[in-house]
């Protein structure tokens, strides 16, 4: 598992025109194998008056899907750039449709090369690209004298706070990234004498975005 890896929130399209050919890039987030195929049916059917719909994704924490397609240019000048863009940017759970309307002038295979990989790159920019972070959700139980501490500790290490409850006692929902969660509860229970009690509640992945948590189940 990773503890931390870009990916797409939001997918995007790019547009550039090289000697009157224009290459449409789709950039679309996807969790599977299935998720990108489909996505390339979608495309096909979309643009299906172009002379190529080319394509790269990459799916898996381990990358364990990754699979490009030229679709009919040259071989090596579509499929491998995109793909090469996306291993370079170090994106993950991705794909890419890179579609071709031919202008009538023949690029070469470098022309090629250069414009797949800078309508990839296009894609990427009208995308919103986010890092998640690997974290643990630390159920925290205490009374309320040691609210004001645990409240400062979070405060003072920007650490989200995901819920609050008051009943009889406080019971708060820290969302703290994994390499710092030993770090936190030696805190805690410094700072509340021991009486705090610390559940860890489950792993998730987290990224903020203007200004807002927002948090995702873990992928395998």
């Amino acid at each position: 598992m990773l503890d931390q890896y870009k990916t797409v929130l939001e997918g995007g399209t790019g547009e550039i025109t090289e000697k009157k050919s224009r290459f449409i890039a789709t950039v679309r987030p996807v969790s599977s194998e299935e998720e990108a195929l489909a996505f390339l049916e979608e495309s096909r059917k979309k643009y299906w008056d172009a002379r190529h719909n080319c394509y790269a994704y990459s799916v898996g924490m381990n990358r364990e899907y990754t699979r490009c397609s030229d679709d009919g240019e040259p071989s090596g000048t579509a499929g491998r750039p995109m793909l090469d863009v996306i291993l370079g940017e170090d994106i993950y759970n991705v794909a890419v449709v890179v579609t071709r309307y031919f202008g009538g002038v023949l690029l070469g295979t470098g022309g090629l090369v250069r414009a797949y990989s800078k309508a990839v790159q296009e894609g990427f920019r009208e995308s919103r690209i986010i890092e998640k972070k690997h974290g643990i959700c630390l159920t925290v139980t205490t009374d309320y004298t040691g609210i004001g501490k645990i409240q400062y500790i979070a405060g003072e290490r920007g650490i989200p706070v995901l819920g609050s409850e008051y009943t009889d006692k406080v019971i708060m929902k820290l969302l703290i990234p994994s390499e710092d969660v030993e770090n936190v509860q030696k805190a805690v229970t410094e700072g509340t004498n021991g009486r705090a009690i610390m559940e860890k509640e489950k792993e998730l992945y987290f990224a903020t975005v203007d200004g807002q948590v927002l948090t995702f189940e873990t992928e395998s």
